[in-house]
């Protein structure tokens, strides 16, 4: 196998059992990194900005003698702790641009019995073929629209249970995509962590087949839709789920029930400007009063027009609805697989 390889050849070095460490900084590993991934860094972050300001102070010799000297120390501990994570003695490294870090710690392991691949060009020529491909994918994408409450996320996942392609772009961004989105959801990515996270899912899905999504704004909470995607997904079909205002009030109250009332607060509080005072005021005594059904019927009324507006200027080719009188996500996400032409 050659030593260095490209972006889409190093990343299926995953699915072979190879282990992938990243030595870049765990700053760099944190701001964007290839899903799967370990962060295994040559410097620290305040090491990294060390040996940088000495290769602007006096060059590059100067910056590579002081690089040696913190990581000689390094190098028994490096080799010892690569032995634990990969025991078969694979491992595909990578840094930022496939230079002096990847290829210092490359020899390093090959002299101690490891079989090692670079990535050529680093992370940087990841993440340049990642925003290239988002235009490239040709998916066969259904939408799945409805309005809020409508459980749209639950039956998703229970076409995944059918054995649907998915893609659950609100699980990848721990974001539900509204003012209330945060709650109960881990911290978001970056922005860029995001678009590897999505890509590195659509990569694995079969094109030849039709993949589910749900309709979403472009942005997601703080991080973003990638354009190419997005527009890939107005031109898809778009099918709108109504179930009973009744099921709707349930759906929210199981999501948000047991949430502080505070932080539901703060959630009303981010619409108060398109809420209206009058609204806000409601909710907030219904709040209060730990009236959650009420409260939630004001959210409802204030997501329903929203809705409603970008419902009526989607630009899909092809919009259908599908009405039931329950809210039961497999039982819809059933009926969803047996429209025609879908």
């Amino acid at each position: 196998m050659q030593a260095v390889l490209g972006p889409s050849d190093f990343v299926a070095q995953l699915t072979t059992g190879c282990v992938m460490l990243d030595v870049r900084s765990p700053g760099e590993y944190a701001q964007g990194h290839i899903p799967g991934a370990l962060s295994f860094p040559l410097f620290t972050d305040e090491e990294r900005a060390q040996v940088g300001k000495m290769y602007k102070q006096t060059g590059k010799e100067e910056a590579m003698e002081l690089g040696l000297r913190i990581v000689g120390p390094k190098m028994a501990d490096f080799v010892k702790t690569a032995k634990i994570l990969a025991p078969d003695r694979r491992l595909a490294v990578h840094c930022w641009r496939g230079g002096q870090r990847s290829g210092s710690m490359a020899w390093l392991f090959r002299q101690s019995g490891f079989e090692v691949v670079t990535l050529g060009g680093g992370y940087k020529a990841y993440r340049q073929h990642v925003l290239e491909h988002f235009g490239q994918f040709n998916l066969k994408l259904i939408i799945v629209g409805g309005r809020t409450g409508s459980g749209k996320t639950k039956v998703l996942h229970a076409l995944r249970d059918l054995g649907e392609q998915i893609i659950d772009l609100e699980g990848i961004a721990h974001h539900k995509g509204s003012a209330f989105g945060s709650i109960g959801e881990l911290p978001q990515p970056t922005v860029e962590q995001f678009e590897n996270d999505l890509y590195s899912t659509i990569s694995k899905l079969a094109p030849s087949k039709r993949i589910w999504i749900e309709n979403e704004s472009k942005s997601i909470g703080r991080v973003f839709i990638p354009l190419l995607f997005w527009d890939k997904m107005k031109a898809a079909p778009l099918v709108n789920i109504e179930i009973p205002i009744e099921n709707r009030l349930q759906n929210l109250l199981t999501d948000y029930v047991q949430t502080d009332p505070a932080e539901l607060q703060l959630a009303f509080d981010k619409i108060a400007s398109k809420l209206g005072g009058l609204n806000l005021k409601l909710a907030s005594e219904a709040l209060a009063n730990r009236d959650y059904t009420e409260a939630a019927k004001i959210a409802l009324s204030y997501y329903d027009k929203t809705y409603q507006h970008n419902l009526d200027v989607n630009v899909s080719p092809d919009i259908r609805k599908a009405t039931f009188e329950h809210g039961d996500p497999a039982k819809i996400a059933k009926a969803l697989t047996q429209i025609p032409g879908l």
